[in-house]
């Protein structure tokens, strides 16, 4: 077969041309590498630079390079956090015309770590239970797509900071099915393997002396299924009201939203004496509070990350004169909308704070200090700092002291490019706390 590139984007094929194709994997020169860390693959596996990307390449044969490389784009269509697909290479041969292993072609997660190298460090219980959590949304939201996966562990999964949580985001797709519906037998048998896998990684760690003392590997490998089972009930139950108490659904639907799900389908159904309603949340979808964000100011982020700065946006729109709330004061001249007269649109308003707080803000971090940390989650890290000096100080120091003093004394100590975010008794994580070993 001759060599062939085959990818998602015009432009990659040739960038991908400049790399050394005829060698193995393993024999690529030093200088088409980038260094950074690499989980535990049952395949060869490098980062190496495409143009202006990093890109992850693994080795492997071309059947189920071709597989894969359909169901990261499944995957991506639906919204599913995996890694981006960018090509597959098939046809490969070395020097002397000797058949090689194709190679699958993804893009490098920028702020993401495998596991392992975020236990360099002891991690603490409270920030492993994070871990658990995001791997149990992943979960969660690959099911609700119809995707088994087939291979759930640590290993598989690469995990970025989220404004104090985690995202996890698949990485290894091989032994995949995409389906239109998952049968309660293929969902309870990721999840066993799940709790297998875990348990495994986490008693490898234990015997290289990288596990917290207080770590049980068996009852984290069973966390993970009870926090699955807790969230696949709450965003697919059956809730049956009495009749006339519609507010009752909308009180589900606004505990859905809260957990960053929106309902896009649902069905309601009253019963044959009318004394009751059922409500049937028929299709969920992650991401409520990254597509509120993302309609108002055009930033992409994580749902979390999403979360904390709506919240800080709803603060500072009400400070502004042309602001006005949906429920005005008694006895106020409104509009027949219910709005004042001079009131700027939400949109507007979130143009402005993106324009005037959000990019100065960040812009005032020096970018060889703030590394590769995204915007957002600086952002995020800003205002948990503001909110530690000002409970210490007793008023609020406002957000310009607050970047000066997290450039001085916060970030010229912070070791790692994923530092621990849990949230335990004592100042936030942005005043570090040293692990132990």
């Amino acid at each position: 077969m001759a060599f062939q590139i085959s990818a998602t984007n015009p432009e990659h094929p040739a960038l991908l041309l400049e790399l050394p194709w005829q060698l193995p994997l393993e024999e690529w020169p030093e200088h088409q590498l980038v260094p950074l860390p690499r989980g535990i693959s049952r395949h060869v596996v490098r980062y190496a630079r495409a143009g202006d990307e990093v890109v992850a390449v693994k080795e492997l044969a071309e059947r189920p390079a071709v597989r894969e490389y359909g169901l990261l784009l499944g995957l991506d269509r639906l919204g599913i956090p995996a890694v981006d697909p960018l090509a597959v290479v098939t046809g490969r041969t070395d020097a002397a015309g000797e058949p090689l292993e194709s190679v699958l072609i993804t893009r490098h997660l920028g702020g993401s770590l495998p596991y392992r190298s975020m236990f360099e460090t002891t991690m603490r219980p409270a920030t492993m239970h994070r871990l658990m959590d995001a791997l149990a949304v992943l979960l969660v939201r690959l099911h609700l797509a119809g995707f088994a996966w087939g291979d759930c562990s640590l290993s598989n999964t690469l995990f970025r900071r989220d404004a104090g949580a985690y995202a996890a985001y698949l990485v290894d797709a091989e032994t995949g099915e995409l389906h239109p519906r998952l049968s309660t037998g293929q969902r309870e048998y990721d999840l066993d393997l799940a709790r297998v896998n875990i348990s495994g990684e986490l008693l490898d760690l234990e015997a290289a002396g990288a596990l917290h003392p207080s770590v049980d590997p068996i009852e984290f490998g069973q966390e993970i299924c009870a926090r699955y089972r807790s969230l696949w009930e709450e965003l697919t139950r059956t809730s049956v009201y009495p009749a006339g108490k519609y507010h009752y659904i909308d009180r589900r639907i606004r505990r859905l939203n809260d957990l960053g799900f929106d309902v896009a389908e649902m069905q309601i159904a009253s019963s044959s004496n009318g004394d009751t309603v059922t409500f049937v949340p028929k299709v969920v979808d992650a991401g409520h509070h990254q597509r509120q964000l993302l309609r108002l100011t055009g930033l992409d982020t994580e749902e979390n990350q999403a979360r904390r700065l709506l919240n800080d946006l709803e603060s500072w729109m009400v400070t502004q004169d042309d602001y006005a709330p949906g429920d005005a004061s008694p006895g106020s001249r409104l509009r027949p909308d219910g709005r004042h007269p001079h009131a700027a649109r939400p949109e507007v308003l979130a143009h402005r704070w993106v324009r005037d707080v959000f990019r100065p803000t960040v812009r005032a971090v020096p970018p060889d200090l703030r590394g590769s940390m995204e915007a957002a989650e600086l952002y995020h890290e800003l205002l948990e700092h503001r909110w530690f000096l000002s409970e210490r100080a007793q008023h609020d120091i406002g957000l310009d002291t607050a970047v000066e003093d997290y450039i001085a004394n916060i970030l010229p100590k912070v070791r790692d490019p994923l530092p621990d975010p849990a949230r335990e008794p004592g100042p936030p994580r942005s005043s570090p706390v040293p692990e132990q070993r």
